[in-house]
This record gives structure tokens, C-alpha cells and sequence, in this order.
């Protein structure tokens, strides 16, 4: 089956990574790359074989030109808007251990955070298969959260399905005011994505009690059963709560080397089949794979598998662990 055209719309920023284990007041190398949840995703599902739109703003520097090549490259079609008057965002990551990291942020005006709804152009949403958002994107700025909610009142309008990724981030509102954000987007979404403690996030009324088992929690999330609620669990695999019923999918146990962007890969690995029809069984199994995969090699999004690296990590006796 030919996968449906998924949108997605967010912030990428540069990225600097210390060269090896250690403070950034000592480390006295450092990797230039990019990174940014929803372009993780659009890699992600452009390497699984879906067709994919990426909509943001980047400042005329050289950071935003390189988003935008690096991006581009990876087959997505990207809509970015040039914003001479700001600059692009910037993460520097730090790497604290082995498997472990620490990211700061210099988003604050920049060019990403200006994203505005007359960056999506007429038609484009209507078009598309699947919207894509994540919770960060809103808490960016005022025209960044219009502009999420503006597409997702034209997918709903269009009958486009709506996928959240709730991707909490506390630097950028407090918790209250998180609730009240992203619980306007969770409330829309026809799959909502996140942990335990994310999806307490988007409950109607204020951020829920995080110790709910998942069927509770779904529950608060979705009173009616009519939307996947998809919980990440990391190493313990995933479940899925939708239609009064929870699906589980076991993980897989790999050497870690960066977990950042692991939740994206997994996020993309069950978009690319519920565009094509998967069961739930089916999507949760590519997901955890994909997320596994990610967690193997350093970056936020070069390591997203193909289908044919997905196979061979699985192997034919499906032994996640290659030696």
C-alpha cells in the first residue's frame, strides 16, 4: 500500500556536540550538527518510505542553510521560511556518561519561534494524509501555538487525522501553563504519543496524577475509547490504549550510546504504518525497532533505520542483538 503525504511543522535548530565525555568547561571539541523533534520525525518516516512535508523558519545564516540542505537531503520536502531578522535556534549537548547527555537551549526570539499560521499554505493541510505536532512547537511563542492550532483546525475541518507527540519540555512553561497548551492539541489528536508522566500533560482541566495505570490515564485522555493513546516505555517496549482495550509490544535491549531522539524514531516508526493500514501489533513492533536502532549510534536523527536496516537488526530469527 502507497503511504499517505504526513505534515509536520516545528522548530530545528543547530547543534553542537562535545566531542567526547565531559563538562563543555573542559571538552575542547565539538560536532556541528542539527536537530529538532519534528524533522527527527520527518527523516525518520522519509527513510521508512513516506512521503513527507516539513513547514518552519530558519534565520538567513548558516545554520539555517545547513537545516535546510541537511533536511532536504534526507528526501523531505521541506517549506522553510527565511526570517532575516532572527537567528537560528541553537542546541549544545553535552555528553554526561555513557548513554547520557545534557541539552541546553538558545531558542529564546529566534528564527523557529516566530513560525506563524500563514506559514502553511492554503490547501496543504487538506492535502495530506496525517499532521503531525509535537508539544514543544506551541510553547515556542504565541504565533507558534496559533499556528498549531490553526492547522489543526483545518485537518479536522478536512478530515485529516492528527497525530501529538506531547514531547513535554519544562524549560520552556511551567507545568501549569504546559496543561492548559497542551491540552488544546492532545484534545484534537487522533494518536497521542508520549510517557506515563508526558501524558498526564494533556488531561483536560490540568496536568493528571502521573502514577495512573495506562488504562486510567487513557481513560482521563480519552473518555469516548475512539483515539490510540500510545505510551513510550523505553527498553520496556510500548503499549497502545485505544477502543477499550491496551495492546503491549515487548522492547529490545541494546548497548545504549544516545537516547536523544529515540522517542522521534519511535514516533515515526508508527506513523509510517498507521499511514498504510497497520494493526496496532504491527506499528508498535516497527516503533520499538526503530527506537532501539536510534539509541545505537550518536545524533538526534542519523541513525533512523531503513526498512532493510530494520530487518537486519531484527535478523531473520528475530534476535534484536547483532554481534
Amino acid at each position: 500500500m502507497t503511504a499517505s503525504r504526513i505534515l509536520t511543522l516545528g522548530e530545528t535548530m543547530g547543534l553542537l556536540t562535545g566531542s567526547r565525555i565531559g563538562s563543555l568547561a573542559h571538552v575542547s571539541g565539538a560536532h556541528v550538527g542539527i536537530g529538532g523533534a519534528e524533522t527527527n520525525v520527518a527523516v525518520g518516516l522519509s527513510r521508512l518510505g513516506v512521503p513527507v512535508t516539513w513547514i518552519g523558519r530558519v534565520g538567513d545564516d548558516s545554520l539555517g542553510r545547513r537545516v535546510v540542505r541537511e533536511v532536504r537531503g534526507e528526501g523531505v520536502d521541506v517549506r522553510a521560511q527565511l526570517a532575516p531578522e532572527a537567528a537560528t535556534g541553537l542546541m549544545v549537548k553535552e555528553l554526561t556518561g555513557p548513554g547520557t547527555s545534557r541539552v541546553y537551549y538558545y531558542r529564546a526570539g529566534s528564527a523557529g519561534s516566530r513560525l506563524a499560521a500563514t506559514d502553511v499554505p492554503a490547501g496543504l493541510v487538506e492535502s495530506v494524509g496525517l499532521v503531525h505536532l509535537t508539544g514543544i512547537t506551541p510553547l515556542l511563542s504565541d504565533s507558534a501555538r496559533e499556528a498549531c492550532l490553526s492547522v489543526v483546525r483545518r485537518a479536522r475541518a478536512a478530515g485529516v487525522r492528527v497525530s501529538v507527540d506531547v514531547n513535554y519540555r519544562s524549560t520552556l512553561a511551567p507545568a501549569d501553563v504546559a496543561a492548559k497548551v497542551l491540552g488544546e492539541l492532545v484534545g484534537e489528536a487522533d494518536l497521542v504519543f508520549g510517557s506515563l508522566e508526558e501524558l498526564a500533560y494533556g488531561v483536560p482541566g490540568g496536568v493528571a496524577d502521573d502514577s495512573l495505570a495506562i488504562d486510567e490515564l487513557a481513560r482521563a485522555l480519552d473518555p469516548m475509547g475512539a483515539r490510540e493513546i500510545v505510551v513510550k516505555r523505553g527498553a520496556d517496549g510500548a503499549s497502545t490504549y485505544t477502543e477499550g482495550t491496551v495492546v503491549h509490544a515487548p522492547g529490545h535491549r541494546v548497548d545504549v550510546v544516545d537516547t536523544v531522539g529515540a522517542g522521534d524514531a519511535f514516533v515515526a516508526g508508527y506513523l509510517s504504518g498507521d499511514v498504510q493500514g497497520w494493526s496496532v501489533k504491527e506499528k508498535l513492533a516497527r516503533a520499538n525497532a526503530c527506537g532501539a536502532v536510534m539509541c545505537t549510534t550518536p545524533g538526534d536523527w542519523e541513525a533512523a533505520p531503513t526498512p532493510a536496516e530494520l530487518e537486519a537488526f531484527l535478523g531473520a530469527d528475530g534476535d534484536p542483538v547483532q554481534r
